[in-house]
Order: C-alpha cells, then sequence, then structure tokens
C-alpha cells in the first residue's frame, strides 16, 4: 500500500460511490490532478475519467477507481482523499504530506 499515490477516506470512496451512481454509463472512475491557479499557486481538480490516459496511475481501493493524471503525480504523493460534509458545504478535501502553504479558503496550496 505504502505506493499508492492517494489513499481514500471510506467517507470519499462512499462519496465516489454516489457519484458514479448519478454519473452517465460512459463514466468509468474519478479522474484527479492538479492545475496552476488560485492564490496558493495550484489547485485539485477532479473530473469524471470515460478512459485510461497513458501513463496514468490507477488506484482501485474500497470498490471505486481513481485515475491520478500523471502530471500531478508527484504533487499529491502520499495524499489522503476525504469528503467532509458540513452544515451549508460539502467537499472533497485533500490531506497532502508535500504542501507547504494553503491558501485560507482551503482551495489551492503551494508544494
Amino acid at each position: 500500500m505504502s505506493g499508492q499515490v492517494i489513499k481514500l477516506s471510506d467517507t470519499a470512496a462512499e462519496r465516489i460511490k454516489y457519484i458514479m451512481s448519478q454519473a452517465e454509463s460512459t463514466a468509468i472512475g474519478v479522474r484527479v490532478g492538479v492545475k496552476s491557479g488560485g492564490c496558493a499557486g495550484m489547485s485539485y481538480i477532479m473530473e469524471y475519467a470515460k478512459e485510461v490516459r497513458p501513463n496514468e496511475e490507477v488506484i482501485e481501493e474500497k470498490g471505486v477507481k481513481v485515475f491520478v493524471d500523471p502530471n500531478a503525480i508527484m504533487y499529491l504523493l502520499g495524499t489522503e482523499m476525504d469528503y467532509k460534509q458540513e452544515k451549508f458545504s460539502s467537499q472533497f478535501v485533500f490531506k497532502n504530506p508535500n504542501e507547504t502553504e494553503r491558501c485560507g479558503c482551503g482551495e489551492s496550496f503551494k508544494v
């Protein structure tokens, strides 16, 4: 397990299962990546994965498939993906040991 890029919490896996149950049938999992932007420099992105892309890391855990964009692997190593539901918002949360800085709104980070 130590070689796995991302680990999923039980709540994240349950949420992904729910999202996949609502998705169009062409989706095979969710893709996680990072993009430049946000006040701290990088932000996480998630989308439906419809195919496996070259050099992508495929994580099958707790009954779900997560595809990690090859350009994001070095930023996401050792990250735990969680899902938090609060009174007014719910979102996926990334607990990333590589972060050196995170903006106040929690939307972006630096490594």
